[in-house]
């Protein structure tokens, strides 16, 4: 049965096709990663062309709330993690304040070459072996950031941490080391084939690259962190005063 939108209404086609798709995403099967009925299809539903259907499209697409997926179709654009420049928290943090279970994908731990900026941090040698955790991480319906930490060695963190706990509690609990402040970076790259892999997107899609230099109460380095997030899924809000 066609689903007929008002075509003596003052109110333009494409915009009322706008509210209709509003509506339908905000379903749970959508939500959860439901395709939207193809154009040919869902024009006919609602006796439009796909042209002005195409319009309503966009439009949500441009606001964010949907994401065209070459030879795949359109979805609903997945919730994003939200951190600002004003109060620090980790991951685990973020994902709760919004209401959003964390999974661990992937965990890897060893001992690595670790790169220059993190041997100057912690004041290592050039070419430092260090613990390296690394963490592929999200949603329990699909990851969008992959981490990749390094620690100072003055931190005796074995290999055989339970790294499937939180992290900072690991550190406090067991070390007494609490960290305190967070100095971050904040980049844009294309996605190299080994991330665009693990995060489910294409080679050179964009991908937000977050580097934190944690510290703890006495600003003693603690952590080298990098986050490499999906560029659909990471909002950083920044809020400035005029002094």
């Amino acid at each position: 049965m066609k689903r007929k939108l008002n075509h003596e209404s003052s109110v333009p086609l494409h915009v009322q096709a706008e509210d209709y798709l509003r509506n339908m995403i905000r379903e749970e099967e959508y939500r959860n990663g439901k395709l939207l009925p193809n154009e040919v299809d869902l024009s006919a539903e609602l006796n439009i062309s796909r042209n002005t259907l195409r319009q309503a499209i966009n439009k949500l697409v441009f606001e964010g709330l949907l994401v065209r997926k070459k030879g795949y179709g359109t979805v609903v654009a997945p919730q994003g993690v939200m951190g600002n420049a004003r109060n620090w928290k980790s991951f685990s943090q973020e994902m709760r304040a919004m209401g959003m279970e964390v999974q661990n994908f992937e965990l890897h731990v060893s001992r690595k070459t670790a790169p220059d900026e993190a041997c100057s941090f912690f004041s290592a040698g050039s070419g430092a072996s260090l613990l390296c955790l690394e963490r592929l991480r999200g949603r329990p319906s699909f990851p969008f950031v992959y981490f990749i930490s390094y620690f100072n060695p003055d931190i005796p963190l074995s290999l055989e941490e339970d790294f499937s706990m939180p992290l900072y509690s690991i550190l406090e609990e067991k070390y007494g080391v609490r960290v305190k402040t967070s100095r971050e970076m904040i980049s844009a790259k294309g996605a190299p084939l080994w991330l665009a892999g693990k995060l489910g997107i294409n080679e050179n899609d964009p991908v937000l690259v977050r580097k934190r230099f944690v510290l703890d109460a006495d600003n003693v380095p603690v952590e080298y962190n990098i986050g490499f997030y999906r560029a659909d899924s990471f909002t950083y809000s920044i809020e400035f005063t005029n002094c």
